[in-house]
């Protein structure tokens, strides 16, 4: 409310625009942060899939080629179960970057439109920075 009262008596509606935009700014790192994040993530995900497969195939390519029959099927379908569930994981993240992306857009929206309204109203209350 004191920077209501400092914008010469503009009242709740302005602390509360300025309240918004301050949350906005707050926001915007740490979801720019977050995607960065689970991005990284994703491709380390997609390492390790890969490096699954190609074990996958190698212990396969061992197992034919044993004379002495050695029984890898099991660790093999161990592998292919870890491979799903990476896929699956990277599934989750996927979903949750796309959320963020999405966070991140209505977050840039939602400053312009304020910046605007703001704007709009005779500008910013004396003493804060306009842009």
């Amino acid at each position: 409310m004191a920077a209501a009262a400092a914008a010469g008596g503009a009242g709740p509606v302005a602390a509360r625009e300025l309240f918004a935009e301050g949350l906005l700014q707050f926001l915007r790192p740490a979801v720019r942060q977050l995607d960065g994040h689970v991005h990284a993530v994703r491709e380390s995900q997609v390492e390790l899939r890969e490096h699954i497969d190609s074990l996958a195939a190698e212990l396969c390519r061992i197992n034919e080629d044993q004379k002495v029959a050695l029984d890898l099927d099991p660790y093999v379908k161990k592998l292919l179960n870890a491979r799903r569930r990476v896929v699956l994981v990277n599934n989750i993240l996927q979903n949750a970057q796309e959320r963020l992306r999405r966070l991140n857009h209505s977050v840039a929206k939602e400053t312009v439109r304020r910046k605007a309204m703001l704007e709009a109203s005779g500008g910013y209350p004396q003493g804060l920075p306009g842009k």
